[in-house]
């Protein structure tokens, strides 16, 4: 677990946004195409788009579960169903930990505005909120999969 953990906070400092560092840090244990990956979930970041909806940790985890689930039941119904029974658990547990899935409630800021911008900054939201969001997903994917 502390492995992923630690190739989803690398890849985040790294250049890659919140969704695709989750995602990708699954590659290996998951056996997927990082690359792929890395494309599917570059619009994930900053809440979907950088609109600051579905927190891009919480997005990049869902695919995870995904494709879990995909590779665990081979018919598309039962993985299907299996994924939503996870992504549900998922969610009731992220929201006791940060009380929202939204970007913009969890971080507190409008990317849209100056102001914002500069508060995602000065507060180093991406180390206090974000890298928080990153590893407690990462832990709620573990538990639901029991890597």
């Amino acid at each position: 677990m502390k492995e992923i953990e630690e190739k989803a906070i690398h890849s985040f400092y790294n250049g890659m946004n919140c969704a695709q560092s989750v995602l990708t840090a699954y590659a290996d244990h998951l056996n997927f195409d990082p690359g792929f990956a890395l494309s599917i979930a570059s619009g994930f970041g900053g809440g979907m788009g950088k609109l600051q909806k579905t927190c891009g940790a919480v997005t990049g985890s869902f695919m995870a579960l995904g494709i879990y689930n995909s590779q665990k039941h081979f018919e598309n119904i039962e993985a299907r169903n299996a994924t939503n029974e996870m992504i549900q658990k998922f969610t009731v547990d992220f929201k006791a930990l940060h009380g929202s899935l939204d970007c913009k409630a969890l971080l507190d800021c409008d990317f849209k505005t100056e102001e914002g911008e500069n508060r995602f900054k000065n507060m180093d939201l991406k180390k206090n909120v974000c890298s928080k969001c990153i590893s407690d997903s990462i832990k709620l994917v573990e538990e639901l999969i029991k890597v």
